[in-house]
């Protein structure tokens, strides 16, 4: 059941004293939505009303003659302490502590629930991100995205859509050739044989990896054989380890796919020629010097595309315009799909070939990943795949850990460079964001048990056991935690997760100045018991808040830290 929050309390009760006005007739026309927000100066209220300010001209009034009006029509409530009427016609609201406290009870008997709601019921998203080419393990930069793609897709699970993962493999090209031909060179190699190394081989270490493997499976089988004999099982059993290695390196991100997909198999399966033969029918497609083109000039791109070559091979781009049909026919109404901001260009012709084939261009979204660097010792770490110099995922992973990975990726918005601070990223201290973060709760949790300790069982939820919060940041505190169901809609609508991170940022310096701020007058465990049961149920609600954040971004919410792993230098 959805909880209304303060904001939405007093919504209703501005809203009705709106109505009323034009109902005696001192407003004219048809009434319109009331919005209010926090205003940026807490002196001025809690909520700030500018209502008046643009019903002014409509009603030809003075603005703060129609403020007055307002606060005069307000309802009756136990919500609202006082208002006032600030500069040009604002509407400040000033809320009852006891309103607050109130709203403290639903955090609480919700509990690690009190994120969810039913937003998105009935709406079915798929979320395609990764999609690494299977020719390699994936590198540091993959790790943004494989995060950015799971959070993205927890946060709209938590507010109701029906959400599946989804990873295309591009397991057919000429890079899965490469692949095979670079394998193959470095199994004969394991044999004594010094083959040469093309331009486009790929040198990497898990190259000579897979042929050790395949050298165990095979012994010298295909040593000194014609391509057409060893080119199609070294491909299949290279991308087969490939994606094994893949599966592997994201389920230590703590990142999972509910759907795996073949390009090959998916091409297979769904016949290229009948997907360009609809987009044919509605005359998008002409030939030309023995290929095929999609005219994609026809809905906004800068220049028609080939769909199918000279030889008849059906390109990349076929594929891709028939694997988001089938995403659509699959019965989802909305694709997110997360790309490298280098295939930007790629946007308007996939939504060109949705368009042809009678869909709405709208249900695909993308969501374009800027370049991520790695820093050590303040200095950028050079890298290049094809060089052999690239820096892989798993080892920024073991040397990091899971959780400081996936915040650190977390940290800035998706279309913004970021710079990836190794040495802070593995710090055991409070300079880095994500032990900052874990110490709070581990700090919650520790004032729990010491409650235990001394003998205050776990106290039971009512509005009454709350009355002794009356600290202005006990209040602060409360307050802002209601705010995290908006933070958290607003996040997944926008697919901000750093709006998470910077909320759980706020929240525990929020709670550590508070904690230290009265850690000898106003303790939390004190001889004065009405107060420390409405303490410890604020810090349970903190924990609890807490710990449903941090889950949403796939970070583990640790009850125990050592202060030695956790100090601020």
């Amino acid at each position: 059941m959805a909880i209304r929050t303060v904001k939405e309390q007093l919504q209703t009760l501005v809203q009705e004293a709106m109505n009323s006005l034009y109902q005696e007739g001192f407003l004219q026309g048809e009434p319109t939505s009331i919005f209010i927000e926090p205003p940026k100066q807490a002196s001025h209220g809690d909520f700030a009303c500018t209502a008046a300010l643009g019903l002014a001209k409509a009603a030809r009034k003075n603005p703060r003659e129609i403020a007055a009006r307002l606060q005069d029509a307000i309802p009756e409530n136990t919500l609202v302490a006082r208002t006032e009427i600030a500069g040009p016609g604002f509407l400040n609201f000033f809320i009852n502590a006891s309103a607050w406290q109130d709203a403290l009870v639903d955090v609480l008997n919700h509990g690690e629930t009190y994120l969810h709601s039913d937003f998105g019921k009935g709406k079915r998203v798929l979320v395609e991100y990764v999609s690494a080419n299977p020719t390699g393990p994936l590198h540091f930069a993959h790790g943004r995205g494989a995060v950015l793609g799971d959070v993205v897709s927890r946060m709209l699970s938590c507010i109701g859509f029906d959400v599946v993962r989804e990873y295309y493999v591009n397991d057919q090209g000429n890079q899965t050739t490469v692949l095979a031909q670079s394998i193959y060179i470095r199994y004969q190699e394991l044999f004594g044989q010094e083959p040469q190394h093309p331009e486009d081989f790929y040198p990497g270490d898990y190259i000579k990896e897979i042929a050790r493997v395949l050298g165990e499976e095979l012994g010298d089988k295909y040593l000194n054989k014609p391509e057409e004999q060893w080119l199609e099982p070294f491909k299949t059993r290279g991308i087969e380890l490939m994606r094994t290695r893949i599966k592997d390196d994201l389920n230590a991100l703590g990142v999972e796919f509910d759907s795996w997909i073949s390009e090959k198999e998916l091409t297979d399966e769904l016949d290229l020629d009948k997907v360009i033969g609809r987009i044919a029918e509605k005359g998008h497609i002409f030939v030309d010097e023995g290929k095929t083109w999609f005219k994609t000039s026809d809905f906004g791109d800068d220049k028609d595309r080939v769909v199918k070559r000279e030889d008849g091979r059906t390109t990349y781009f076929a594929s891709d315009i028939a694997y988001h049909d089938n995403k659509i026919d699959r019965g989802f109404s909305h694709l997110i799909n997360l790309w490298g901001a280098d295939h930007g260009g790629y946007i308007a012709r996939v939504k060109a070939g949705l368009s042809a084939l009678g869909h709405d261009p709208a249900a695909l979204e993308i969501l374009l990943l800027q370049m991520v660097s790695l820093s050590r010792g303040g200095v950028k770490v050079r890298m290049g795949k094809r060089l052999g110099t690239a820096v892989w995922l798993r080892d920024v992973i073991s040397e990091a850990g899971k959780d400081a990975t996936r915040y650190f990726f977390l940290m800035r918005r998706s279309d913004a460079q970021m710079d990836f601070d190794i040495d802070l990223a593995a710090k055991k201290s409070l300079d880095n964001p994500v032990y900052y973060a874990q110490m709070g709760h581990a700090r919650m949790c520790s004032i729990a048990k010491k409650a235990q300790e001394a003998g205050y069982t776990t106290p039971p939820v009512s509005a009454e056991a709350l009355r002794a919060l009356v600290l202005p940041e006990e209040l602060g505190l409360i307050k802002t935690m209601l705010r995290s169901p908006t933070v958290l809609r607003d996040a997944a609508l926008n697919r901000e997760p750093h709006q998470v991170v910077h909320f759980i940022q706020a929240l525990i310096a929020q709670f550590h100045s508070y904690y230290s701020q009265y850690s000898k007058t106003e303790r939390v465990i004190s001889d004065d018991r009405e107060k420390t049961i409405a303490r410890l149920l604020l810090c349970r609600a903190l924990q609890s808040t807490l710990k449903c954040f941090l889950d949403l971004l796939g970070v583990d919410a640790p009850e125990q830290m050592y202060l030695e792993d956790a100090t601020r230098n």
